[in-house]
């Protein structure tokens, strides 16, 4: 305007100015946005690629491992009672029921109204002689109805002439471990020789006893004798055919391998006899986490002590069929494990009995490796690094990582499940799921911060419902939003935010993956999972 110009020229020539300097900084600003992803962001997620694909190896090598070893008991048919001596109890006219050791059998149970009736039953149904067999029941309940419901039980099983017990205590402190622990204070307690420990919902055949115990009676060095579990209600649901496929691989794999390698495994806190000298100088048992049975079972192989898996002796039990009580049961199993190892992961390292062989086993492949890194690993590397990466063309994953390496794996733990191979994707995206929540369980127990002692009693009912021994009482719901779970739906759509980029933006077969993966996440947030 100065020199001439009109108000509209200087009007225009200031949008000039403004667009240049905007421009400028549109030009600043994605010139440092792209000297961050390359110089940091893109590294980092390289290195968390890298340390994921390790991790990957170290996993898979250990599963082949114990498969070999599974597999080299089956073609040797290395059974226990080829290793260690085994023989029936000996029949003595003269010394009568005296050549049969007294046995102490266990039964903890907190307001198990549907249950009750078929774990005394079946307890008090063990082949042994009357004299020489104490069942006690450890009845934690709140409930008065339950209360009366498991003295009538108790007293019908004594009319006929079972030496039974029912002891209650004032509290429920230490949960589980607690009322074991009392239990264990009276004073026919310490007649017994052996205990046999039985969850509420467990029912052991008649021959139990007969078929575990001689191997405690003829062979000093053996602590304990664990059965596999075997599921009344798994074919009721998808959910719980998936739970079964997991937990066949366990008793395989992990249970049977640690037995014959190392004359250790953790104890499965029911279905198991012990010896009670072993289980009084390991130091009985203790509340300091809710894993008081794998507690025990580390403290008791640092001394010596062997343990005997039986493969071929099973003991019926159930699978929660609710999700949420499921979640609760993953909860406790992989935040249990994390906190102990947190707690004895010194006393393993300066332990000066066993050789040092079994404590690297211990420390890296029971500990490290199982209970902390693989369910971490699982859900970062599957839920968050393999989606995030189609924000990431420019780092590889090699396809060994995500296809070769995760199908032989699975192919492995399939095998203890024959009949449910078809189920094989379902069971891959449901683990997944469930990841998130032994993530988060693992994290807990490790950093010991809150909810690591928490204890829920998983629901039973199932095998309830169909016998028909106890009608079902019908609890008060909410509707549609007491099933909703906020966690599963957020990541449910993350994941699927991934997807939709990389099926716009990526030309790659993982966004068929990513949208498998979402449905299980949205499907189980939405709670249309179990009962």
């Amino acid at each position: 305007m100065f020199h001439g110009g009109s108000s509209e020229d200087a009007a225009e020539a200031l949008k000039k100015l403004e667009a240049s300097i905007n421009g400028a900084r549109i030009r600043i600003d994605t010139t440092w946005t792209r000297e961050l992803r390359s110089f940091l962001i893109v590294p980092l997620f390289k290195c968390l690629v890298a340390l994921c694909l390790i991790i990957s190896l170290l996993v898979f090598i250990e599963g082949i491992y114990m498969n070999l070893v599974v597999l080299y008991v089956k073609l040797f048919k290395r059974k226990p009672e080829k290793i260690y001596k085994w023989e029936p109890m000996p029949e003595d006219i003269e010394l009568g029921h005296e050549t049969y050791p007294m046995v102490l059998v266990q039964i903890p149970m907190y307001n198990e109204k549907e249950v009750l009736q078929l774990s005394i039953g079946a307890a008090c149904r063990l082949i042994w002689p009357f004299d020489r067999l104490i069942v006690q029941v450890l009845d934690d309940s709140t409930d008065q109805t339950i209360k009366g419901l498991v003295n009538t039980e108790c007293a019908k099983w004594e009319s006929k002439g079972v030496n039974i017990k029912c002891e209650r205590r004032d509290n429920r402190n230490g949960y589980k471990a607690g009322a074991l622990k009392q239990g264990m204070k009276h004073n026919y307690v310490k007649l017994c020789n052996y205990v046999v420990i039985f969850d509420a919902d467990f029912q052991p055949e008649p021959d139990y006893l007969q078929r575990s115990v001689p191997f405690l009676v003829h062979n000093p060095e053996v602590a304990l004798v664990q059965a596999r579990w075997r599921f009344m209600n798994a074919n009721k649901y998808l959910m719980t055919r998936m739970q079964e496929m997991s937990l066949n691989y366990h008793f395989m794999a992990e249970q049977e391998s640690g037995s014959t390698r190392h004359a250790f495994f953790s104890f499965n806190g029911t279905a198991g006899v012990w010896r009670m000298a072993a289980m009084e100088e390991a130091g009985g048992w203790h509340d300091r986490t809710t894993v008081e049975d794998m507690d025990l079972a580390v403290r008791a192989g640092l001394l010596g002590w062997k343990f005997v898996f039986l493969n071929d002796l099973t003991v019926k039990s159930e699978l929660p069929s609710k999700f949420k009580a499921f979640r609760f049961q993953q909860h406790r199993w992989s935040c249990g494990p994390a906190n102990l190892f947190r707690k004895m992961i010194m006393e393993i390292i300066r332990n000066k009995r066993v050789t040092i062989w079994k404590k690297l086993y211990l420390v890296y492949s029971f500990f490290f490796l199982r209970k902390i890194i693989v369910h971490c690993f699982t859900f970062i590397f599957y839920c968050v690094i393999l989606p995030t990466s189609v924000f990431f063309p420019e780092v590889n994953i090699p396809a060994w990582s995500t296809f070769y390496i995760p199908s032989m794996i699975t192919l492995c733990i399939v095998i203890a499940t024959p009949r449910s191979f078809y189920l094989v994707i379902f069971w891959i995206l449901f683990e997944n799921v469930m990841s998130m929540h032994r993530t988060k369980g693992t994290f807990i127990g490790i950093l010991e911060r809150q909810r690591v002692n928490e204890w829920v009693v998983t629901e039973k009912l199932e095998d309830a419902l169909k016998t028909k021994l106890l009608p079902r009482i019908e609890e008060p719901s909410n509707g549609f939003l007491e099933r909703v779970n906020s966690k599963e739906i957020m990541v449910g759509i993350y994941i699927l935010c991934c997807a939709c980029y990389g099926l716009f933006f990526g030309n790659t077969l993982l966004n068929l993956y990513l949208f498998m993966q979402v449905v299980a996440f949205l499907v189980s947030g939405v709670g249309f999972v179990g009962t």
